[in-house]
């Protein structure tokens, strides 16, 4: 799991940074980044094929700049699949 905490230079609701995610994992980083809304644990992503699933209830907003988010990666099967990523890449 990826816990980060970090203080952003501009402006952003939660549900906005959620809403930006969200688009990412479905345009261009289709594949890498997963989005999630369910109630989750870890067990949740046993041989899940994306590098980083956003968990959207995890996180939370202090105030407009300082937020934090939680992802989570399948650190055996979602690795072999980001190397192979990689390895198509260079290709």
């Amino acid at each position: 799991m990826v816990d980060l905490t970090c203080e952003l230079d501009k402006p952003a609701t939660y549900e906005e940074i959620c809403a930006a995610i969200k688009e990412a994992s479905e345009g261009s980083m289709k594949g890498t980044l997963a989005y999630t809304e369910d109630m989750v644990v870890s067990s949740d992503f046993r041989g899940v094929s994306a590098s980083s699933i956003f968990d959207a209830n995890a996180g939370i907003a202090l105030d407009d700049t300082f937020v934090k988010v939680v992802s989570w990666y399948d650190n055996e099967y979602g690795y072999t699949c980001n190397m192979l990523r990689l390895v198509e890449h260079i290709a």
